[in-house]
């Protein structure tokens, strides 16, 4: 069960989200990172729902007794006495809604993936800091076009990634900076309790959704800029006897020290400095409005 809510403090606004704003900053970039068959992630069941299944995220012993909630979120006073949030299971058609009256429903249509976003979302803001963020369960769609990169100046030599390919990226990264985050959080707020059932669903009962999407965008913000000059990768080796017809999902660094960052890093690492940097600053604000002072 949830832990209660401790009094609610003034200086949270009473406007933004950020399941949105992160979770396309989190699905929507990069190349589609390669995995073999045997190392799918495992999934755990959820409840009826057009929903897919969501791989199983780590889960932490439980501890003696709940953690103290750290960014608590409170019900926006707007909403209060409204119409009662809709299951989880049937709540697609009221998430659109919202995300249409942030971004145009051409935006919806065109960035995000809308059934079953909660669960997608939440399963992918936890899953930043980790290894992996497997595809399958992101909110957003996967960048159109090929990831490109420059052959390899000589035998032995690296490839490296092309420096038209950050392009790929501009498309979404305009929207995410057009999206009043004021506007977005109280969406977020709005529809908070929808994202703590989910996040218990996924594994973390009496854990609060909204302290670790603060963790998350913590992790998100310290993502260091790569050194300057041209990065190099490497296409994976397939083995088995099944052909790839798509090579260019199996790219990864050719620096085991960037292969072994978390996939929130490496996300925004591959979408090139300037957009690395304007994310960021939209993550900062985020976290002015979902987080404690």
């Amino acid at each position: 069960m949830r832990p209660p809510s401790p009094p609610q403090p003034s200086w949270l606004p009473t406007a933004g989200i950020v399941a949105l704003i992160v979770l396309a900053v989190a699905g929507y970039f990069g190349w589609l990172h390669y995995q073999a068959a045997n190392n799918t992630p495992a999934t755990v069941e959820a409840p009826a729902s057009p929903a897919p299944e969501l791989p199983a995220t780590p889960q932490a012993t439980a501890p003696v007794s709940e953690p103290a909630i750290q960014h608590p979120v409170e019900e926006p006073v707007e909403t209060t006495g409204a119409s009662p949030l809709p299951r989880l299971a049937d709540a697609d058609a009221l998430v659109t809604e919202a995300l249409t009256g942030l971004v145009t429903r051409k935006n919806v249509l065109s960035f995000f993936q809308v059934d079953g976003f909660v669960r997608r979302a939440v399963a992918t803001v936890d899953n930043l800091p980790r290894t992996q963020a497997p595809t399958v369960v992101w909110p957003v769609n996967p960048t159109p076009q090929r990831f490109t990169t420059v052959p390899a100046a000589a035998s032995g030599q690296p490839e490296l990634i092309a420096p038209a390919n950050s392009q790929r990226y501009t498309p979404l990264v305009n929207m995410v900076e057009a999206v009043d985050t004021a506007q977005a959080v109280a969406v977020y707020r709005r529809l908070y309790p929808l994202f703590q059932q989910a996040y218990e669903e996924l594994g973390f009962p009496g854990r609060y959704f909204n302290d670790r999407l603060v963790q998350v965008l913590d992790h998100l913000i310290a993502t260091p800029p790569l050194p300057a000059g041209p990065v190099a990768v490497k296409l994976v080796e397939v083995k088995g006897e099944v052909p790839s017809t798509r090579p260019w999902v199996r790219y990864e660094f050719a620096d085991p020290a960037l292969e072994a960052a978390s996939a929130g890093r490496k996300i925004l690492w591959r979408i090139g400095a300037d957009n690395q940097q304007r994310l960021q600053a939209k993550l900062k604000d985020i976290r002015q409005r979902v987080a404690r002072p």
